[in-house]
């Protein structure tokens, strides 16, 4: 009896040695955007592990992967089967809420929100998420309101704080949100920041300023992905689209989702 307690207790113990090293390797491939090598890893985990509080958070991972990828039909399934193996992962419910609002789908997005929201009430991500779809559905009050409620538990959060100076800048306030980027650059200067302020030049036609900017944004962080479009859309408007295109490779690569660049790539079709 005791020896078979030992044979089972090392086959578990060698179980938990390769799921650890999966892990890592799966962890390694996020870190450095080869979201191929993450997809199959995560399958892999997601496949072997028998505790569904990892399990949850592998086909989370996986989900995540897939998106990078492209593949937005997988990534749904894996959100879904994330959260089967666990209904109280408020991560899930983030992504599939952002997921939803990417696609279109303002109602859904807002239903895995609100059910997310009241698992992690603090939770920064959801409430940046759900202002956003406020905002595309015109409910602009709403939409400040969730920016200002995560400023009450985090009063530091860059996302939100930008997110009030692109309000501004998305309403035709361009010059408020300019002083606004310009205050947050004083207290510290990120890529974040050099990346929205040069969006901000870009909308008010000052084309040498939002391309130092932009330029500035990838110098602090070369694998910031949006900056990449924003500087796309900087040369688009100055007619250097050959360079503009190169750019938009540039933010696949590094981890921006293809098919939300749809319109974009539009402009790189060759004549």
């Amino acid at each position: 009896m005791k020896k078979h307690l030992l044979i089972i207790t090392l086959a578990f113990s060698s179980l938990q040695f390769f799921l650890a090293q999966d892990k890592k390797t799966a962890e390694e491939c996020m870190q450095k955007a080869d979201f191929k090598c993450a997809e199959e890893q995560y399958t892999k985990l997601a496949e072997k592990e028998q505790i569904q509080k990892f399990q949850s958070e592998y086909y989370n991972n996986l989900g995540t992967a897939q998106r990078r990828l492209g593949k937005t039909t997988a990534a749904f399934k894996s959100y879904e089967s994330a959260l089967r193996s666990n209904p109280m992962s408020a991560a899930v419910y983030a992504n599939l809420g952002s997921l939803h609002n990417q696609k279109g789908s303002k109602t859904k997005s807002l239903d895995y929100l609100n059910k997310g929201l009241m698992i992690d009430d603090q939770n920064a991500e959801m409430y940046l998420t759900r202002s956003k779809v406020y905002e595309n559905l015109g409910k602009k009050d709403l939409a400040e309101k969730d920016l200002r409620q995560v400023l009450t538990f985090a009063p530091d959060n860059i996302f939100a704080r930008t997110g009030l100076a692109n309000l501004k800048k998305r309403n035709g306030d361009l010059e408020g949100s300019l002083k606004d980027y310009n205050q947050l650059l004083s207290e510290k200067p990120e890529s974040l920041l050099y990346n929205g302020r040069a969006d901000v030049y870009l909308k008010l036609k000052k084309y040498k300023e939002a391309l130092a900017d932009v330029n500035k944004a990838i110098s602090i962080d070369a694998k910031f992905s949006q900056s990449y479009v924003t500087k796309a859309l900087i040369l688009f408007d100055t007619a250097k689209d050959k360079e503009a295109c190169a750019s938009l490779d540039k933010a696949v690569a590094t981890g921006y989702e293809k098919g939300a660049l749809s319109e974009q790539y539009a402009k790189c079709v060759k004549k």
